[in-house]
């Protein structure tokens, strides 16, 4: 058999949606970790800071979330307003629980596969955000009308 019959489609939408599934089955709220620089990329310019930008994408805080081997798509509120996000998988870095931070940095894909190339450059795995820590104060909700 030739190398050719050996090409595997990407890993990372598998793990992706492996790991959304783990964090919603133990009630935790799933956020990515995205590079708003990669082409594709759809999100409010507003949410990105330093290149990246953090969604939450609990199925509470998102409308007709759809995670297939090509891209994460939704749509959410973003400072009141509704706006449709679309994010390449080759754009996801990381997804993890908002309250543990547990869940991982989607690994490059393997050479030779059809997805997208791996980074050249030498940096680092992005590490998720520190959960936030309680401050005391009970929360509390506001109608708006």
């Amino acid at each position: 058999m030739s190398e050719e019959s050996f090409r595997m489609s990407s890993h990372r939408p598998y793990l992706l949606r492996a790991l959304v599934e783990w964090i919603n089955d133990n009630g935790m709220t799933p956020h990515i970790m995205v590079d708003a620089g990669v082409p594709g990329v759809q999100v409010p310019a507003s949410a990105v800071k330093d290149e990246r930008v953090v969604l939450n994408i609990a199925e509470r805080a998102v409308m007709r979330l759809h995670i297939d081997n090509d891209a994460v798509s939704f749509t959410a509120r973003f400072s009141g307003v509704s706006f449709p996000v679309n994010v390449p998988i080759a754009a996801v870095l990381a997804v993890y629980a908002r309250e543990t931070g547990q869940g991982m940095a989607l690994p490059d894909d393997i050479p030779g596969n059809d997805g997208p190339e791996a980074h050249d450059d030498d940096t680092p795995p992005p590490t998720p955000p520190d959960p936030p820590q309680p401050s005391g104060k009970r929360p509390f909700l506001r109608v708006v009308k």
